[in-house]
């Protein structure tokens, strides 16, 4: 059975993490969720582990995970500002960024949905991070206007990113 990684920052859209969750569920594979610290602050694990099929890690000595993560995809969704630049930059340090910094390095999918404001969006240094993730081999996707400025894509969207064969 393959793996799919939910990496989940400390984005305002955090709360959305239940539902992406609860639509990579019906899917027919492992899931296992991982928060950034800064998430952990926007939507409770309590309210990750109602989910049907969903494992939540917390610790790099979780035995789910150990000796080492299995292989699998990656949604890190939502990416804020901060985990979008670090993981550009090879920076690992929670178990969301290490996790996805492995499963880079072994070539499998990860899929980054991002979730900031147009001037974070904007910034250089957003810019440079997604050429970077791009060249890669990560599939990017943007933040959505739905009215009331950018937010993070649709599940539906997110979702699609992840299970498209290329």
């Amino acid at each position: 059975m393959r793996t799919i990684y939910l990496m989940i920052s400390g984005a305002i859209t955090a709360h959305r993490a239940s539902e992406i969750a609860a639509a990579l569920s019906a899917h027919d594979e492992r899931l296992i969720a991982v928060q950034t610290p800064n998430a952990i602050k926007l939507i409770s694990p309590t309210t990750l582990a109602r989910i049907e099929r969903l494992e939540l890690v917390e610790s790099y000595f979780d035995p789910r995970i150990r000796p080492r993560p299995p292989r699998g995809s990656v949604l890190f969704a939502p990416c804020s500002f901060n985990s979008l630049n670090k993981l550009a930059a090879g920076i690992a340090d929670n178990l969301a960024l290490s996790i996805t910094a492995e499963m880079l390095g072994f070539g499998e999918r990860v899929v980054v949905g991002i979730s900031m404001n147009e001037p974070l969006f904007n910034h250089p240094a957003t810019q440079r991070a997604i050429a970077t993730l791009q060249s890669w081999g990560v599939r990017v996707v943007p933040p959505r206007d739905t009215g009331s400025g950018l937010m993070l894509a649709p599940t539906e969207e997110l979702i699609a990113a992840l299970m498209r064969r290329e």
